[in-house]
């Protein structure tokens, strides 16, 4: 996902939009992390769940990364009372579906399904190819399925 993102934030410029879908742990701060790399700003990126927004400034003459996460906003009149600047921007919303749409009129939707218990054998150890990674301690690696749509008129 971190890769991914990068890939994506070399893309990206002042004034796009992205909306982040997926359910926790999917991988959508990483997928931002990678996205701030690509962009070039300053780090580092992480979830901006208790500050509702955090901006991360270019280092390389580029627009800003503005992250935000609307986990806990309500409605549209919430995420706009925030006064994001979408024009000069970069923009990333994590849990905005059915918000962002009061608000703007395009955007790039990416949806991450994670798969549960990949990696897993039917008697809890794990596949062979991941074994060394459980050895260290870390959960194994779960392919994700990236969905990407463009909506509106600026993605065509």
């Amino acid at each position: 996902m971190h890769a991914f993102g990068v890939e994506v934030g070399r893309r990206l410029g002042a004034g796009d939009l992205v909306l982040l879908t997926g359910d926790l742990g999917a991988g959508k701060t990483t997928f931002t992390r990678g996205l701030g790399e690509g962009l070039g700003v300053r780090g580092p990126v992480t979830s901006p769940t208790f500050v509702l927004a955090r901006t991360h400034p270019s280092l390389v003459g580029g627009a800003p990364l503005v992250h935000v996460d609307a986990y806990r906003l309500s409605s549209a009149l919430e995420l706009d009372d925030l006064d994001i600047d979408f024009e000069h921007a970069v923009v990333v919303v994590e849990w905005g579906a059915g918000l962002i749409e009061a608000l703007a009129e395009s955007w790039l939707s990416i949806t991450i399904d994670r798969p549960h218990g990949a990696g897993a054998k039917s008697d809890g150890g794990a596949d062979d190819s991941e074994s060394s990674a459980l050895e260290e301690g870390a959960e194994p690696i779960e392919p994700r399925q990236v969905t990407l749509a463009a909506v509106g008129a600026s993605w065509a």
